[in-house]
């Protein structure tokens, strides 16, 4: 019976593998499980599917065949603790932003002040306000698609959403006066470069939050000396960048007045995120 659960995955990964995507298998049971309402792990003992579940699963396949993001589909991406909501519209969270979460979770004290600039979903920020006891965090955003999901995925967690341009020359004063002078700032900003070749779901994120000039630094050549202008009584910085950006960012980190500039590199050993300190 092609019902049974383990038969419809197998059938569903040499489809997904055949489409291209790179994680057929684990995209696969992912979708059955959903499909089916259970836990993935289960698939292999769980009942056959319905004529109902088994409709409901080729539609899901066939969505993630024509090489629809997984987390679109899902309507949610997993960021640490953090199950985000996303869709079209927002920029969804990848793995690798995760180390950086940890570090600077790592690096706040209980009661920081928090900026996330360029926020998107609110994976960053959302991560510390879950992580550091008793900290204000400010999320803050600028494109309308994008702060509907922020806000939903803010609701309840005490983080503070705004809807403004990291370029107004305003914004210090108003996050000051939302959280106080703050002690960390932490961005995700959009950092590739014009013209770049993206895979398929990379792509599929909204352009705002991923192209930012020919070299990728056009946004952060601007939150450099704003993250230096919000730190101005001491604090940490965290910018995640272009893998061919680690010594730009660096750069452009020391020239707004950071000091013990460290670069660092994912778990695959790619430039990943540029960290800074400034003293008072």
């Amino acid at each position: 019976m092609t019902s049974r659960p383990t038969r419809l995955a197998a059938a569903a990964t040499a489809r997904l593998a055949e489409a291209g995507v790179p994680s057929a298998r684990v995209d696969a049971e992912i979708l059955l499980a959903e499909a089916l309402g259970i836990d993935r792990g289960c698939i292999p003992i769980a009942d056959d599917a319905t004529a109902d579940q088994e409709a409901a699963y080729a539609a899901l396949i066939a969505r993630r065949a024509a090489r629809e993001p997984l987390q679109h589909i899902l309507g949610r991406a997993y960021f640490g603790p953090l199950t985000l909501a996303v869709g079209p519209g927002v920029f969804v969270p990848r793995p690798e932003t995760e180390l950086l979460a940890v570090r600077a979770a790592r690096k706040a004290g209980r009661g920081a002040g928090i900026v996330d600039l360029c926020a998107g979903s609110g994976a960053l920020g959302l991560y510390l306000a879950a992580t550091v006891p008793d900290s204000r965090v400010v999320l803050v955003e600028r494109d309308p698609e994008a702060l509907a999901y922020l806000r939903r995925n803010a609701a309840g967690t005490g983080a503070t959403v705004l809807a403004a341009d990291v370029r107004d020359p305003g914004l210090p004063a108003l996050i000051e006066r939302t959280v106080g002078r703050p002690d960390l700032v932490v961005s995700n900003p959009p950092y590739v470069p014009d013209g770049a070749q993206l895979d398929v779901e990379a792509a599929a994120d909204p352009a705002l939050a991923l192209y930012s000039g020919a070299d990728g630094l056009d946004l952060i050549r601007d939150l450099a000396p704003l993250a230096a202008r919000l730190l101005a009584g001491g604090g940490e910085v965290g910018i995640e960048h272009d893998d061919s950006n680690g010594a730009g960012t660096a750069e452009l980190l020391r020239r707004a007045g950071f000091c013990a500039v460290t670069e660092h590199r994912d778990l695959a050993g790619r430039p990943r995120y540029v960290t800074g300190r400034m003293d008072v």
